[in-house]
């Protein structure tokens, strides 16, 4: 009955926190650094992911002759970081409100957007919900110690699970069937996959040694798995199959429009929304973090540390309120699935 997390997630299980129940502490480190954490988690929610979902909800409802290529491919981006910033930021706060209360949850985000394949995608994306899939449905099939076919037949069933269990829609269906082949595509070698070791602080280490031939290679991997996520995002999003249909030709230039869509798109490009979709970007990588580690000093800096902190705090909390006063569109996508 523990509520941060039953609400937004993660994904827990019992054996997780069955020590902690019973066995830990509620400490001022642990209530500060957890409200820096929900604050991270409530700026992602507030500034970024709603300022995203108003321009994806409206291309979104445009009908089929209002839809152009450029109104298209910006309500398709402004989508992409909507998600990504809404459910990251609801596992941050939940993760916040743990610590809190003494609790230690696993992270559900590891900068999924860098990723350099669609394998390495779900390694980042959604990861409790990934790992439990993986554990309770793909494993118990069988996983991948029964040949080939099999294993690719498992992959399938796993993603055809994880679309349904977004909602009994159609597009969810496809949407989980469409990851499912391209990471079966992935694993056969028609589709060439990068190969990186273990994650550390949102990085993949490339199992061989880096060379300027193979940053461009990654470069070009990281393209492709964006663009392809984002593709499916697209899917994902759209009500239905014929809506998602032509909002496909529509990003291609044969939609019922015909023409760009400047008209449409003009009235997102302003000068917020394009800062918004800046710090977007650059939030979804690890680059800020390194910044931030640098700026504030080793952890035993607490003297240079706290200040900054606290500050950083009190500023996104000062803007979360500004962003709600000035405007009551504030979807929650996340409690939806």
């Amino acid at each position: 009955m523990f509520f941060p997390q039953l609400i937004a997630g993660p994904i827990v299980r019992y054996c997780d926190i069955e020590k902690q129940i019973n066995d830990r502490a509620v400490t001022v480190d642990g209530i500060k650094r957890g409200s820096y954490r929900f604050l991270c988690g409530l700026g992602k929610k507030i500034l970024i992911s709603d300022a995203m979902a108003y321009a994806a909800d409206t291309v979104f409802s445009l009908g089929n002759a209002e839809l152009g290529a450029l109104s298209a491919w910006v309500g398709a981006i402004a989508y992409v970081f909507q998600i990504y910033f809404d459910f990251s930021g609801y596992s941050d706060m939940a993760i916040g409100l743990g610590h809190m209360f003494g609790f230690e949850f696993r992270e559900n985000f590891n900068y999924p957007y860098i990723s350099v394949s669609i394998q390495d995608f779900w390694r980042r994306w959604h990861i409790s919900l990934s790992t439990w899939f993986r554990e309770y449905l793909y494993i118990p099939l069988g996983g991948n110690r029964r040949g080939k076919a099999r294993t690719l037949r498992n992959r399938y069933i796993v993603f055809l699970a994880t679309g349904l269990w977004h909602g009994a829609n159609w597009t969810f269906l496809l949407w989980g069937l469409y990851h499912g082949t391209l990471l079966v595509l992935e694993s056969v070698g028609v589709i060439p996959a990068v190969k990186v070791g273990k994650h550390k602080d949102g990085e993949g280490e490339p199992e061989e040694k880096r060379t300027l031939g193979r940053a461009l290679i990654r470069a070009a991997s990281r393209a492709y798995t964006f663009l392809a996520v984002l593709f499916g995002f697209v899917l994902f999003r759209a009500d239905t199959l014929p809506q998602a249909g032509a909002f496909f030709a529509a990003m291609f230039g044969f939609g019922a429009n015909g023409g760009v869509g400047f008209a449409e798109a003009a009235q997102f490009l302003s000068p917020y929304y394009i800062f918004i979709l800046a710090v977007a970007i650059i939030g979804s990588t690890p680059y800020p973090k390194k910044v931030w580690a640098r700026v504030c000093g080793a952890d035993g800096e607490a003297v240079r540390r706290e200040p900054i902190m606290m500050a950083a705090g009190a500023a996104v909390l000062v803007l979360c309120f500004m962003a709600l006063a000035s405007n009551s569109y504030s979807p929650f996508i996340y409690f939806r699935f």
